[in-house]
């Protein structure tokens, strides 16, 4: 069934080089503000939406899907591939760090490596939603993208790099 936001989703994108965030209810609200008013994103705040507080997992990453947003969280279930399929996601960014201050530099991190940086992100280029159908995985170590290339799990691990699914 085709919804408003379905219907409208590929038009919003289109007129916005602004990333489009889905901030899960564990994201302090702090690093909410830090999104919208430092880095410039449009995040959707799931505990400003009365209806959206107790939703599930489940429920809130469909709905970033059908929103056309990234969904960002401190939840790690979003990880699992059996639950969470990355093909059906509009992209998932879990943080990991140990205060708000971290969570901020680690988003600055972020926005810098899939969405241009502010101020930095050119008109007509749509870079709203880069990571559609792909998670990602950042931690105080993490040193950027992680191309589709040949590592295995345990070299990762060692390298203490991000884990980029695609």
């Amino acid at each position: 069934m085709r919804t408003l936001a379905s219907e409208l989703g590929s038009h919003v994108e289109h007129l916005t080089s602004r990333p489009r965030i889905y901030a899960d209810a564990n994201i302090p609200a702090g690093v909410v503000a830090f999104m919208r008013d430092r880095l410039g994103w449009d995040a959707l705040f799931v505990i400003e939406q009365d209806d959206l507080r107790r939703a599930s997992d489940a429920e809130h990453y469909r709905l970033a899907r059908q929103l056309r947003r990234t969904l960002v969280s401190l939840d790690h279930d979003f990880i699992d591939e059996r639950r969470f399929p990355s093909g059906e996601s509009g992209g998932v960014i879990v943080l990991s760090a140990p205060n708000e201050e971290g969570l901020n530099t680690e988003l600055t991190r972020v926005d810098r490596a899939f969405f241009g940086g502010r101020g930095h992100r050119p008109r007509g280029r749509h870079t709203a939603s880069p990571l559609v159908g792909r998670k990602v995985e950042i931690h105080p170590d993490w040193s950027g993208p992680v191309s589709g290339g040949a590592r295995s799990k345990s070299s990762a691990r060692r390298a203490v790099t991000s884990t980029l699914l695609s």
